[in-house]
């Protein structure tokens, strides 16, 4: 006799139950994340190295790779092409490229800030006899053409009373090189990476004059985490995972700066692991664990300030447009404050 019609859907049923439970479960395959750093690997890139080496991006459930870079302005352009997804950039080379570009169907965004302080600064040997601002009118300034601190000299220079002054354009690698040959009397670069190429070129710190923007009423914001604008929208919770592993990851690297620099000497095998530290430490000092980012919280800006640095690059820059804040920033990615206070730990050792 036939079972009854709903005696054997309920065997069906248990059935398929009893197949789905034997098959293996399939995990979720990680987010992939093409991210693009502005420049190679040394120190400060252990901020990027250490969440990949050490499984926080993983756990997120991200697969990111990290790539060298040669340059923000490179940086901008290749994550808007599409060619990576994310990347990191100076703030106001990502403005530019918003005002020189107001049709582009994938301007990057900025969703985290890294550097709350530009790291951009003038550097001249004492024995030139610069020893303010004003002194630098009339002289030889040499940058490569994209060198944010150049690009950004005109704030600067109306900051501080300097006339006009003669630039020398080369390729980066000569930048310390003719300082240290008496070729120009000042040069514009990142202070912790200019101060240390300088000191391996056989010049003595103490005989390194320094003027860092922030210092000299150049309140500009530095580098920033960028995101393509069509990946942000696909990928929401994948950027904001993005941002919450790599807040981890910087409070471990402030914490304990030696053992992330490991991870850059472990990436790039000639990095000078010493050198790389130090470079690393003044980064923090100078850039990230400021008395503005602490005020402000860390990955966070002010829209007073984004403002009022969207005017000054764009007159500096001599952009097309004006530049719009609010285009170039989003922080509604970010984590909570509580998980973004990187700074709760014991301050770097200087050495």
């Amino acid at each position: 006799m036939a079972r009854p019609l709903s005696r054997r859907l309920a065997l069906v049923a248990a059935l398929a139950v009893t197949l789905a439970a034997a098959l293996p479960v399939r995990a979720q395959a990680p987010a992939p994340i093409k991210f693009q750093l502005d420049w190679r690997f040394e120190g400060p890139s252990a901020f990027f190295l250490h969440p990949v080496a050490k499984g926080l991006f993983a756990a997120e459930k991200l697969n990111v790779t990290v790539d060298a870079g040669n340059g923000s302005a490179n940086a901008v352009n290749r994550v808007a092409s599409g060619t990576y997804d994310m990347g990191f950039a100076d703030l106001a080379a990502l403005m530019e490229f918003h005002a020189n570009n107001p049709t582009a169907p994938n301007k990057p965004v900025a969703v985290m800030m890294v550097y709350n302080n530009t790291p951009a600064a003038v550097l001249s040997l004492k024995k030139t006899g610069i020893k303010a601002p004003a002194d630098l009118t009339g002289k030889k300034l040499g940058a490569p053409v994209f060198d944010a601190g150049r690009r950004a000299f005109p704030v600067f220079a109306k900051a501080n009373g300097v006339g006009t002054v003669n630039w020398i354009s080369m390729e980066p690698a000569l930048r310390e090189t003719m300082l240290a040959r008496g070729d120009v009397d000042a040069i514009t670069g990142f202070s912790f990476t200019s101060l240390l190429s300088l000191e391996a070129r056989g010049v003595k710190p103490e005989d390194v004059a320094v003027m860092p923007y922030p210092q000299f009423g150049v309140k500009l914001y530095g580098n920033a985490i960028i995101v393509g604008e069509e990946f942000l929208k696909k990928n929401p919770e994948v950027v904001k995972a993005f941002l919450r592993a790599f807040a981890k990851g910087a409070k471990a690297v402030i914490a304990d700066p030696k053992a992330a620099v490991a991870l850059v000497k472990e990436r790039d095998g000639i990095a000078n692991a010493e050198l790389e530290e130090r470079r690393l430490r003044m980064a923090i000092e100078s850039s990230i664990a400021t008395a503005d980012a602490k005020a402000e919280g860390f990955g966070d800006v002010k829209l007073p300030r984004l403002a009022l640095m969207a005017s000054q690059v764009a007159d500096a820059y001599a952009t097309k447009g004006r530049i719009n804040p609010d285009a170039v920033w989003n922080g509604s990615y970010l984590p909570p404050a509580a998980e973004r206070d990187i700074f709760a730990v014991a301050k770097p050792a200087k050495k």
